[in-house]
């Protein structure tokens, strides 16, 4: 007999039965919730059948680790909301899942529809909320349509451009029986780019002076990492890399560079923007007096602010794959990655000085610079907060595709124990290292006892400097003073982790930072370092993020 959702099934359930047998036959493994009676039929589902499923303390945390899973494998992550606040609380996780493109299903309790209107517990229509920040947002109304809904909407979430969904599921429905077949899911068609575009891009590259190229995350999303490999290798361009990108060609391959970001851009003649949109992080596009090659997966991700000088749109693999075969004429691009090698390899050199920086109270480049010397080349470092972890960006190094897991341009702080989660998940055997501010880990630290009680084993790093750095120094630079910027100084987030059934040292002395870390990634259960850091220290922000 065939395993419930095992596609071709002939399956007879409740609305529960029929929703998680759709998804298992999507490659969707695991479930994150936190608990509620109009949802109870999908956790049923779930027990009966052995699917996995992990509850967390608050519903951001839920959607985050959907989202994680959905990062770090390449297929749809399931969070299970009940109705009402359950739904609305997760709001920030699906909009950060809408900017970063990750395929995330979001099922959410509903009140019954049959006494829609009359005032039921938590009667409140989410669809209309949803809508702006999803690809899909519906109803299911007939429970003989749930095994079909649900499976479109996954294969929605995992078409490109990529991105959350998002389903109600009325209580008179999910609770309701029918026998219905579980389909094959569609796997989502390559957009074909157009021959032309693609031919005029890797011209300009080829025929470029100083070509220098930027993969974003949907190099990785769209698993075209191994033809940006190529590509760069072929067209001999420098590759700089950002957000889940980072990894997809080894920090230390010779074309990979990351220190020398801004010389590049100033200095190149055709910047190439491969998977992540013009935004805030690329100077909204402008690179000077340079071309501009910006190649995305789907026509939404067109910018509208530049006016490329080509602009190729389809599947990512195939386009750097034509740019690899290129076979027009080219020039030598040799100086200009040795130019930039000397300025990578100095400005490396250069920053040694600060990791390894041995002064009290604790610089937070020092952290990096111990955290350096511990992590595996496949550890997966997850950033959840202001400046502490923009050191992190700046200094840490990947090496492997899908390691990297920041919040993205929506920039939302409480990512981490739900990211955290998702990532243990997915990646039972790896390092994962979650690296928080101390304002960051008041969002979402609670959710450490969900991390203990389900035996989910990670290290947290806090850079604890007793403010809001972001908000703080800039602040103070304008108006000459700040408000609302203040934490408590040296507060024990250890301790909070220790009375939650984890572990964890405050270190103050920049020679114990070494050994607290080994110890963490020692322990085998959540462990939480919190090193007391330089108030002092500002960040050296150069982004425009307005």
């Amino acid at each position: 007999m065939n395993a419930p959702g095992e596609a071709g099934t002939e399956l007879e359930g409740h609305g529960g039965d029929l929703a998680l047998a759709a998804l298992r036959a999507r490659g969707v493994e695991a479930m994150f919730t936190l608990s509620g009676g109009h949802v109870f039929p999908l956790y049923d589902a779930a027990h009966t059948t052995g699917f996995r499923l992990v509850d967390v303390r608050h519903e951001q945390s839920a959607v985050f680790a959907a989202e994680a899973t959905a990062k770090l494998t390449r297929r749809p992550g399931l969070a299970v909301l009940t109705a009402g606040p359950g739904v609305t609380n997760g709001v920030s996780g699906v909009t950060s899942a809408k900017f970063n493109g990750s395929p995330v299903v979001v099922l959410g309790g509903r009140a019954p529809q049959a006494r829609w209107g009359a005032g039921s517990l938590q009667e409140f229509d989410h669809v209309p909320v949803l809508a702006p920040i999803t690809k899909h947002s519906a109803t299911v109304t007939d429970v003989s349509r749930m095994a079909a809904d649900v499976g479109a909407a996954a294969d929605l979430a995992l078409a490109p451009h990529r991105g959350p969904v998002f389903l109600d599921l009325p209580m008179d429905v999910v609770f309701s029986r029918a026998t219905s077949r579980i389909e094959a899911p569609a796997v989502p068609a390559a957009l074909e780019p157009d021959p032309d575009e693609v031919a005029k891009a890797a011209a300009l590259i080829a025929g470029a002076e100083r070509p220098v190229l930027i993969a974003g995350s949907d190099v990785y999303a769209g698993s075209a990492e191994l033809a940006l490999v190529a590509a760069a290798e072929a067209l001999r361009v420098p590759v700089f890399m950002n957000g889940q990108g980072r990894g997809c060609i080894p920090a230390d391959h010779p074309l990979a560079f990351a220190r020398v970001r801004g010389k590049a851009f100033k200095t190149s003649d055709v910047v190439v923007v491969v998977g992540t949109p013009l935004d805030f992080r690329l100077a909204f596009g402008s690179f000077g007096d340079a071309q501009v090659v910006h190649v995305v997966d789907a026509p939404t991700q067109k910018a509208g602010h530049v006016t490329p000088a080509a602009a190729p749109v389809g599947d990512l693999a195939t386009i750097l794959t034509a740019f690899a075969n290129h076979s027009g004429p080219r020039k030598d691009h040799e100086s200009w990655i040795a130019s930039l090698r000397d300025l990578e390899d100095a400005a490396r050199t250069s920053e040694l000085d600060v990791l390894r920086a041995d002064t009290d109270p604790i610089k937070p480049a020092r952290i990096y610079g111990e955290l350096r010397s511990v992590l595996d080349r496949d550890a997966v470092v997850i950033c959840d907060g202001g400046d502490f972890v923009s050191y992190g960006g700046r200094y840490l190094d990947s090496y492997t595709p899908g390691c990297w897991l920041d919040p993205g341009p929506y920039g939302c702080l409480g990512t981490g124990a739900g990211y955290a989660i998702g990532a243990r998940v997915a990646r039972p055997d790896a390092q994962i290292c979650v690296l928080f501010g101390d304002g960051a880990a008041g969002f979402s630290l609670m959710d450490v006892e969900s991390l203990v009680r389900q035996q989910l084993p990670v290290v947290m790093v806090v850079g604890n400097n007793g403010i809001w750095g972001l908000e703080k120094h800039p602040m103070q630079l304008v108006y000459g003073y700040d408000v609302a910027a203040d934490l408590q100084p040296g507060l024990r987030y250890d301790d909070v982790v220790s009375a939650l059934g984890g572990a964890g040292e405050t270190v103050e002395k920049p020679g114990d930072l070494g050994p607290a870390l080994r110890r963490a990634f020692d322990a085998g259960v959540p462990y939480l370092v919190n090193v007391l850091t330089d108030p002092a220290d500002a960040y050296p922000r150069s982004s425009n993020l307005a």
